[in-house]
Parts: C-alpha cells; sequence; structure tokens
C-alpha cells in the first residue's frame, strides 16, 4: 500500500503567528485523512515557523519548509506546489480556516472526473444542475462572462491537478493578480468541476492582508490587462463570433464603468460647492 497522499495541502505564510495556529488545526481535523500539509514561510520575523514546526513535531503529516529569500505571495506558492507529492494540491492561506470536510467534498468530486485538471466553487444561486459537474473548457469560458464568474475565485476555493498545474507553469509570479490570471490560462486546456461554496472559511480583512494596501489601488488596471491578454490568447476556446460578442459586452460595460465615475466626480464636486456655500 503506498503512503503518498492524495491531496497536498498548501500554506503559504508572512507574518501569520496571529492565525496559522488555527489554520493548521483546520486542516488537522479534517474527515479525510489522506493528505499532507505543507507550509512554505516567506521568511517571516514573527513566531510563525515556530508555531508551524510545533504541529509538524506532533503530526508527521505537516512539512514546514522555509524560504532562503522573502519570494512574494504567488512565486511562494509555486514553491509550495514544487514540495507537493499528491495528485491534488489545494491552497489553504495561513490565515483563513478549512471546514472539516472541504477536503472530502474536494477528492470525492474530482476523483469522478478524471478528464478534470482543476475544480472551482460555482454560483448555485444560477446553477440549474446540482454540484458535481464537469464543464469543458469552452463552456468555462461562456459561463464565466454570461454571470457566473467562475475566475472570479481564491485559490482557496480551488483543487487542481498537480499534473495539470505543472503542465501550464503554475502562476506566473504577478502580484495580486495571479489567480485571476491562472483561472485563464488552465480553462484553455483543462476541464473544470464544479464544487459548491463553503468547504472553507476566508477571514475578510483583519488589517494585515494586502487588500488593505496603496498597492492594491493598482489591482483594477492589472485586472483589466489580464483580461484583455486571455481574450487575445490564440488557444482562447470560444468561437470567433462568441469571442466578438463578449469583446463588445466588456467594451460596453467599460464605457458604463466610465460614465458612472464621472457622473460620481461630478457629484463630488458639485456636493463640495455646496459644502462651501
Amino acid at each position: 500500500m503506498s503512503n503518498q497522499p492524495l491531496i497536498s495541502v498548501l500554506m503559504t505564510a508572512y507574518n501569520r503567528e496571529k492565525y496559522i495556529g488555527q489554520a493548521i488545526e483546520s486542516v488537522l481535523v479534517s474527515n479525510y485523512a489522506n493528505f499532507e500539509l505543507i507550509i512554505t514561510d516567506d521568511c517571516s520575523k514573527d513566531r510563525t515557523v515556530e508555531i508551524a514546526r510545533s504541529y509538524a513535531e506532533k503530526d508527521p503529516r505537516v512539512k514546514v519548509f522555509v524560504n532562503a529569500q522573502n519570494l512574494g505571495d504567488y512565486p511562494n506558492r509555486n514553491r509550495a506546489a514544487e514540495h507537493a507529492s499528491g495528485k491534488y494540491i489545494k491552497y489553504l492561506d495561513s490565515d483563513d480556516l478549512l471546514y472539516y470536510y472541504g477536503l472530502d467534498v474536494m477528492v470525492t468530486y474530482m476523483e469522478r472526473f478524471p478528464e478534470a485538471g482543476f475544480g472551482l466553487s460555482s454560483n448555485a444561486s444560477i446553477d440549474t444542475i446540482p454540484f458535481p459537474t464537469c464543464i469543458t473548457p469552452v463552456e468555462i469560458y461562456r459561463e464565466h462572462f454570461s454571470g457566473f464568474k467562475h475566475f472570479d475565485r481564491s485559490p482557496g476555493s480551488a483543487i487542481i491537478s498537480l499534473e495539470a498545474f505543472r503542465k501550464v507553469g503554475g502562476f506566473s509570479g504577478k502580484r495580486m493578480i495571479g489567480d485571476y490570471e491562472f483561472w485563464f490560462k488552465i480553462a484553455r486546456y483543462y476541464s473544470m468541476v464544479k464544487l459548491p461554496f463553503d468547504l472553507y472559511w476566508y477571514r475578510f480583512s483583519h488589517g494585515e492582508q494586502e487588500t488593505g494596501t496603496a498597492y492594491a489601488s493598482q489591482y483594477p488596471a492589472m485586472r483589466e490587462a489580464v483580461l484583455r491578454e486571455a481574450l487575445v490568447h490564440p488557444d482562447n476556446p470560444l468561437p470567433a463570433d462568441e469571442l466578438e460578442a463578449v469583446q463588445k459586452q466588456i467594451a460596453e460595460e467599460a464605457r458604463r464603468e466610465m460614465l458612472l465615475r464621472g457622473l460620481s466626480k461630478i457629484k463630488r464636486a458639485i456636493l463640495g460647492r455646496s459644502g462651501r456655500s
């Protein structure tokens, strides 16, 4: 019998001493046991590594690695995947929590569809078919642009075939936008399993996340650039007529957004003058 885990849970960390213990424990109490938990620390300056190693001493499924130098978020996610030995990888940020049934659901659903390269949480409120379902690249793209927003998911929402992850080259390393970019990339070549929501708990802003930094103001422009690149990529799976329709839809949405921003600016100016009068 092989001792190789079926799934590698990948936890990247940087100065997360307040939260990493809870994150690790949420994985260890999973009702699915055939996993390894790989923690890659990105040169933390607090007790993050000490806390992580205290769990590794008690449970051989926990493996802690410390980078020689700070890599940044998405390069560190790639580094974690380099240490993985499972058939699947599943990211969990060191300030989030995995529900005890999360791994079981993800692995069970992925195993039903050997052709799938990844699974993502889908929007049950607009889905007409019960989970799990598996959709092809053209269906993934088609649904994303028709309201499902498949690519607006964090890495914690996913389970990924390690083989598929490596074949597409993992994350590009681009800061903040790496997940959005990656879903477009892997979905060009691999089918996707639709997963339910609520398989993990995302800790909303606690003041130490990158979404609260000045750099985050660049996110809309970066997102737009990724979208433009994805639409003109030669392996975009959408037929030409559908691709043209999507490009027109996006252009119209951009025009509406620009108009709304202009109106908002005018309104603020009027209110500002009124306040001074």
